[in-house]
């Protein structure tokens, strides 16, 4: 890594070294990885990695972070929490984040308490205040959470170089919201849809895509892939696979996006993608498929500018 990027790492690491101990919030993303690498660096045992499960972490992403808190060597915990519990969470409005970010990160605390542990860090990095409507960043300030990346102005590039410094796996690892980031805003989120959200995008890992969503608009699935990926999605054995296995999963129609995977195309305001707060789901950015009314509109989702000859 660079030298500014290395001088920036060390006194991110001599902060957190400060503390008695701390508690990160860990999704096994990039940016919560190297939060955890420098924890473990600077406390040793005092430092715990801590991920919440719940029904919008895919149990994929659970699976990746055990290992991954297991490469870097520091202590791995799981607390369980229910954002369905949440009205105003399952309402899906333009601050669904903030919702999630309260209820989970309060859990961390939760969990840090139990441990005799005062504080509780996570994954922000100095890139994310300044990339769009980002309610979560609103509950990361409310409860106090130190975000070491973040102070120490560490932005998403230093951050991979930081990973490739410690021969973490995930440095090149796309960001990976949780899954009601799929869901258009102001249609509700359920069990329902999580899971058949959850299952689609399992089927698409399998088959080898590595940027992708299944964005469900009320029973229809509208793919999205990376631009590099697209040819492989037009491909008729995948198309007649895909729309098989979707509609037996409980989807009406099953679409491909030619547009290809953008980020947070299904929720207002400008949000992006991101790890912080174990995968909380800032997923969002200028919305194509809900009308003022925040009611699902699914027809907006085609609604390109095509020439006329």
């Amino acid at each position: 890594m660079d030298d500014d990027v290395a001088a920036k790492a060390a006194a991110a690491r001599e902060a957190l070294a400060e503390r008695d101990g701390v508690l990160v919030a860990f999704s096994g993303g990039v940016d919560s990885s190297v939060v955890a690498a420098l924890a473990r660096d600077a406390l040793g045992d005092d430092a715990v990695a801590c991920t919440a499960k719940s029904e919008t972490l895919p149990a994929e992403e659970l699976d990746d972070a055990r290992r991954v808190a297991d490469d870097i060597g520091i202590d791995h915990v799981t607390v369980e929490f229910s954002e369905l519990d949440d009205p105003n969470f399952v309402a899906n409005g333009d601050d669904r984040c903030y919702h999630c970010r309260t209820m989970r990160l309060s859990r961390m605390y939760d969990a840090a308490r139990e441990r005799d542990i005062a504080t509780v860090c996570d994954g922000t990095n100095a890139s994310d205040p300044g990339e769009g409507h980002r309610p979560g960043l609103q509950a990361v300030e409310e409860l106090d959470i130190v975000s070491p990346l973040l102070q120490a102005g560490i932005t998403k590039e230093g951050v991979r170089q930081i990973a490739a410094h410690y021969d973490l796996d995930v440095a090149d690892k796309p960001s990976m919201a949780c899954l009601s980031s799929r869901i258009p805003t102001g249609l509700e989120v359920t069990e329902e849809r999580l899971t058949r959200i959850e299952k689609a995008e399992r089927l698409l890992r399998t088959w080898g895509f590595s940027q992708f969503r299944v964005r469900d608009h009320d029973g229809l699935a509208r793919i999205e892939v990376g631009a590099d990926e697209l040819e492989a999605a037009l491909n008729p054995d995948f198309v007649a696979a895909a729309r098989e296995h979707l509609l037996e999963l409980g989807f009406d129609h099953v679409t491909l996006d030619l547009q290809g995977y953008e980020t947070g195309s299904v929720s207002p305001g400008g949000e992006v993608d991101g790890d912080s707060e174990a995968a909380a789901g800032d997923d969002t950015v200028a919305d194509k498929s809900v009308n003022y009314d925040g009611e699902p509109v699914v027809e907006d989702v085609f609604a390109r500018d095509y020439p006329s000859s």
